[in-house]
């Protein structure tokens, strides 16, 4: 027996021995563990939001060459896709015509103006017979009427040498803008006329264009408070990037008109004319571009990562941190999303922590380990 008793005594002091060196001792079952999280401390931050509509070049303005005589072209006087300014002569049309007509009309002036002279001679001389009483008044009367007639002659040849002196110019077409011409429509040998259905060329001036584009009526009233709330840009209008394929913006400056909006009637869409200064001639009448055109501006707003955000049906929700490294769920309203960042209208302020990833183990109160990791970015969201 006391052989026996030696034995339990040693195995039970071997086993707590074997315990306390191999294991150590256990934590306390009442002391909870820091759950890790990645969070971030809410910034206010200026935020502007836009969006990108598509849009399509035109000219500023659009003239249609067209011969004010008939006759036949003789002459292209410009280079075509070339720059022409206003007056420059475009087209030759056979002048020799206009010039016969000329030479008509100026001798037809000069015989009016000859009979004028005799007529004013003969008023003079017969002045001095009718306050004799040498000749019947009569006679004078009907003197001084020939002399006005004469006189009226000559006006009427004058304007008919005037308008074929006109045709003449007009067998030169000029350019009436300044722009960039297109190809010529019409070659040398051809008969035209004022009456054609058909333009000689075509210029349009695109040192500035029009890019239009249509977004929904209800988006409109956005876009004027953002024009309201910068009056700095009220007299220019709001400022507008013009985007290539690439999403990059060309060098140019555009601003929203606001005048002649209408209300598609079909699609209730209205027409925005974008305004965009183009000195280089980067962007061509027919182009398909794209226009950043702002929503809203924000001087202060706080916006948060799009993950950070938890929907449990119609409620959206954001876990906060204490000063105690306590987690809780903190309602909160939501604005745009822009950049896959939701800007908080209520509910955040400035300097409070909120965790962005790690949250499937929290429970309300749950003591939490935050760190500044990055967060892992989203996938992208449409427009």
């Amino acid at each position: 027996m006391k052989n026996e008793r030696h034995r339990r005594y040693g195995s039970a002091c071997a086993l707590a021995l074997a315990i306390l060196a191999g294991c150590g001792q256990p934590p306390s079952p009442g002391t909870p563990q820091a759950i890790p999280v990645a969070a971030m401390t809410v910034a206010p931050a200026p935020l502007t939001l836009t969006e990108d509509l598509p849009g399509r070049v035109a000219a500023v303005r659009i003239a249609e060459i067209r011969p004010q005589v008939a006759g036949i072209v003789m002459r292209r006087l410009f280079e075509q896709g070339t720059e022409v300014k206003a007056g420059q002569p475009l087209f030759q049309i056979n002048p020799a015509p206009f010039r016969a007509e000329v030479d008509t009309a100026s001798a037809a002036l000069r015989r009016a103006e000859a009979a004028l002279s005799r007529a004013r001679v003969q008023t003079a001389r017969l002045q001095s017979l009718v306050d004799s009483d040498a000749v019947s008044r009569q006679v004078f009367d009907d003197a001084v009427s020939s002399r006005d007639q004469a006189a009226a002659d000559v006006a009427q040849a004058r304007a008919a040498l005037a308008r074929r002196k006109l045709d003449l110019k007009f067998a030169t077409v000029e350019a009436p803008i300044a722009g960039r011409i297109d190809q010529a429509l019409v070659t040398e040998g051809a008969l035209v006329g004022g009456n054609d259905g058909n333009p000689m060329a075509r210029i349009q001036q695109i040192d500035q264009v029009y890019v239009d584009v249509r977004q929904p009526a209800a988006a409109l009233d956005a876009v004027r408070k953002t024009l309201a709330e910068r009056p700095e840009t009220s007299g220019d209008g709001l400022p507008v990037a013009i985007l290539r394929d690439s999403d990059e913006p060309y060098d140019v400056k555009g601003r929203i008109l606001f005048s002649g909006v209408n209300v598609d009637a079909g699609t209730g869409d209205v027409l925005l004319r974008v305004l965009v200064d183009n000195p280089r001639r980067q962007l061509l009448p027919g182009m398909f571009v794209r226009a950043r055109v702002p929503r809203a501006e924000y001087a202060s707003a706080l916006t948060v990562p799009q993950q950070a955000v938890v929907r449990n049906g119609d409620k959206t929700q954001i876990w906060t941190i204490d000063a105690g490294n306590r987690a809780h769920l903190s309602m909160v309203e939501l604005g745009e999303l822009a950049n896959r960042r939701y800007r908080i209208r209520a509910g955040l302020k400035a300097g409070q922590k909120i965790v962005v990833e790690g949250m499937e183990r929290l429970v309300d109160g749950a003591l939490v380990a935050p760190s500044a990791t990055q967060p892992s970015a989203p996938a992208a969201l449409a427009r």
